[in-house]
């Protein structure tokens, strides 16, 4: 496994064979859009820890149901009316020829997963299909932008003590490689929670204290004692996909999604809260048919998890929204320091 430092790219989930990434940023708010894209198609599997989910689409990735392989993943703002955004991308496949063979055509297999950013900005202004589309029409298999973009651009960390004391979160990417095998993560961080650094536990962006200069450190926080603000129920959440090459079948797919969240445990904190809606898909291409077993690669998923979700709010800058929100990022702390 290739060493990453916390302040340096980690390799992107594009580095997985047969992966393209596309987003689309909406900078009236901002708001978003990301698409994963498996041209080929992709077995695919997805565990949901968060208390207050927004998916489409997820059925069919269960083990036990009959369709085998789908041809993206959605990760989308807009909480609700922001899964709109899917149909864009299956529009786009049809029209590229992705998609199940029905005989009479071609049916595109989008599942899909929502933050909630509407607390930033005018929240009339949302993802919807066109947004899939041109995050589709965006994807390359160049390693993608971060932080303040797709999916992530009107995303906000930090929020137990209230929106006034939060920090700009994002939009990350990471991968590892063992063994010739490959596993990358994408990952949109809108979590209520801190996000701290996977090997210490010190935190990087999170919840700011009176100053607005310094974290609070929320666990620490919480455990003493400090109650937390009000908070509107499924008003944050972390969603992502993680992809590997690997050959999986459809119950390897989902218990790498389960392993992938060990990610999320590592990176945040507090993390999969009942105002969270915190999910994770997986992707196999299975361009590599062997694999070193899934011991290792759930070790790999959830620390390409865990590095992606602090590479959201590194890359994440500093948002000034009409409405009077200052949102700061990791970088204006690391300054004041």
């Amino acid at each position: 496994m290739q060493a990453c430092s916390l302040h340096s790219a980690c390799g992107a989930i594009t580095d997985v064979a047969g992966i393209e990434v596309g987003h689309f940023t909406d900078p009236r708010r901002p708001t978003g859009c990301s698409v994963v894209i498996a041209r080929e198609g992709a077995v695919a599997g997805v565990d949901v820890r968060g208390a207050a989910p927004g998916t489409r689409e997820t059925d069919l990735l269960a083990p036990g149901n009959l369709v085998e392989q789908v041809h993206a993943i959605m990760l989308a703002g807009g909480s609700a009316w922001g899964l709109e955004a899917a149909t864009g991308a299956v529009r786009w496949l049809e029209e590229h020829g992705v998609g199940l063979d029905v005989g009479v055509g071609r049916l595109p297999l989008v599942p899909a997963a929502v933050l909630f950013d509407l607390h930033v900005g005018d929240m009339k202004v949302r993802p919807d299909a066109a947004a899939g589309y041109a995050a589709c029409a965006a994807a390359t298999r160049e390693p993608p932008a971060e932080g303040n973009v797709g999916a992530g651009a009107g995303a906000v960390v930090g929020k137990m003590f209230g929106l006034q004391h939060a920090m700009k979160g994002g939009v990350g990417t990471a991968s590892v490689t063992v063994a010739g095998v490959t596993v990358g993560a994408l990952i949109a961080c809108n979590a209520v929670g801190d996000v701290v650094d996977p090997d210490t536990g010190r935190p990087l962006a999170g919840a700011r204290a009176a100053d607005g200069l310094t974290l609070r450190d929320t666990r620490h926080a919480l455990l003493l004692g400090e109650p937390p603000h009000p908070l509107l129920a499924g008003s944050n959440t972390t969603i992502g996909v993680i992809a590997t090459d690997a050959r999986l079948t459809k119950v390897q797919a989902q218990r790498l999604a389960v392993a992938g969240h060990d990610g999320l445990a590592r990176s945040i904190n507090p993390v999969h809260t009942m105002s969270d809606g915190d999910t994770l898909f997986t992707l196999s291409t299975g361009h590599v048919p062997h694999h070193p077993g899934m011991m290792v690669l759930a070790t790999m998923a959830g620390e390409a998890v865990a590095r992606a979700t602090v590479r959201a709010v590194l890359a994440a800058r500093t948002l000034r929204t009409a409405e009077g929100l200052a949102l700061p990022c990791h970088a204006d702390l690391s300054a004041g320091s």
